[in-house]
């Protein structure tokens, strides 16, 4: 792979929360290719609305045709990538003066869809819909902030049905999160009436198939056994990496995330960078995602251009919004005394589920 104008190539693999903000920050200064196995970015964000209201999934699906100006997307996935090599699953190989590991992590259906035509996702989100629907008592397995946002939409939206939430740890929100988040959110959970079942994990995941309906059972470690009519997965996050060759594979953790270094680039590789959720510079969120996305772009830029030196990435501080439906929720955010109540998440995230930033990348009116 060659710059036909004299410009540096540059390849993004992945076309997540990352990739597509430094695909679009580098269109100007660079030949960018932006591979993605899918037709159009997925705003996963908004996933669980999507679920509970499907008018929803018009918004949340943008085509990648429509995010750069004067470099290319390609529709396809790295099978093998060794130093700069990429090895495409059609048999294409791209080697760019600079490479972009941006390919994210994988999550259950329907945080996260793996079809790779939108008609199909959303056909997939319309069938679990009408699931959901014909459900009267429904299980959460996983009390982190995916399970709770995802009992807090279904309570919202369908408030006659039976919601259980079960967690392993004696707490909902497990990880470096202020305890009066926790205390808030099990607050507002119970004037829902979503019921928490803590402190003891399952000890199988149920026979039937997650997001369908069928006769859900499970016995948790201290001997309870839960029903239901329907039940989810909200567990389970695992880095995209297993494309990864030679030296990129040696930087490669046991547990699949990638060591970089402080300008985030793969340690030991020259020209390749790793950004987002599967790197070990950060904890994994769309926030810190955009930010090292930012970082990236802004260090390339300079480095092609010839004009500034490189950043180094610094984690910022803690930043969580977790809505339970569109009037509710709660988060810990920066510059914020305290926690930021129902009223605040509501007009951050709950009402709008952020989609208006992501549509304004994609050119995409009407879609805010």
């Amino acid at each position: 792979m060659s710059s036909t104008n004299a410009r540096p190539t540059v390849v993004v693999l992945g076309g997540g929360y990352s990739g597509i903000k430094i695909a679009k920050a580098l269109d100007d200064v660079a030949d960018v290719t932006l591979v993605a196995p899918s037709d159009a970015f997925t705003h996963n964000s908004a996933a669980w609305r999507a679920l509970v209201e499907p008018e929803w999934l018009d918004r949340i699906f943008l085509p990648y045709d429509r995010l750069l100006h004067r470099g290319q997307f390609v529709r396809d996935q790295a099978t093998a990538v060794d130093g700069r090599r990429v090895t495409l699953a059609s048999g294409r190989e791209l080697e760019p003066d600079h490479l972009i590991l941006a390919t994210g992590t994988s999550y259950p259906f329907p945080a996260k869809v793996a079809e790779p035509d939108t008609a199909t996702a959303k056909a997939r989100f319309r069938d679990a819909h009408r699931e959901l629907l014909g459900a009267d008592r429904v299980l959460v397995l996983g009390a982190g902030p995916a399970g709770l946002e995802l009992a807090g939409e279904i309570k919202a939206f369908y408030p006659e049905k039976t919601v259980t939430v079960v967690g392993a740890d004696d707490d909902v929100m497990p990880g470096p999160f202020d305890q009066a988040l926790r205390d808030e959110l099990r607050r507002q959970l119970d004037k829902l009436g979503v019921s928490l079942r803590l402190g003891s994990a399952v000890r199988s995941l149920p026979s039937a198939p997650p997001t369908a309906r069928g006769e859900v059972t499970v016995t948790t470690e201290a001997g309870e056994e839960l029903t239901a009519d329907i039940w989810y997965q909200a567990f389970g996050v695992r880095p995209a990496t297993d494309y990864l060759r030679g030296a990129l594979a040696a930087a490669r953790r046991p547990d699949g995330y990638v060591r970089v270094d402080e300008h985030l680039r793969v340690a030991g590789v020259d020209g390749v960078w790793a950004v987002g959720d599967l790197t070990d510079a950060d904890r994994d969120g769309i926030g810190t995602a955009g930010a090292q996305a930012e970082l990236v772009a802004a260090n390339l830029r300079a480095a092609i251009t010839g004009s500034g030196e490189l950043t180094g990435y610094r984690p910022g501080p803690m930043a969580i919004a977790v809505p339970l439906g569109p009037d509710g929720g709660a988060g810990q955010l920066p510059g914020i005394d305290g926690i930021a109540g129902a009223e605040m998440i509501a007009g951050l995230k709950g009402r709008t589920m952020l989609v208006g930033p992501w549509a304004a990348l994609f050119d995409a009116p009407g879609r805010a």
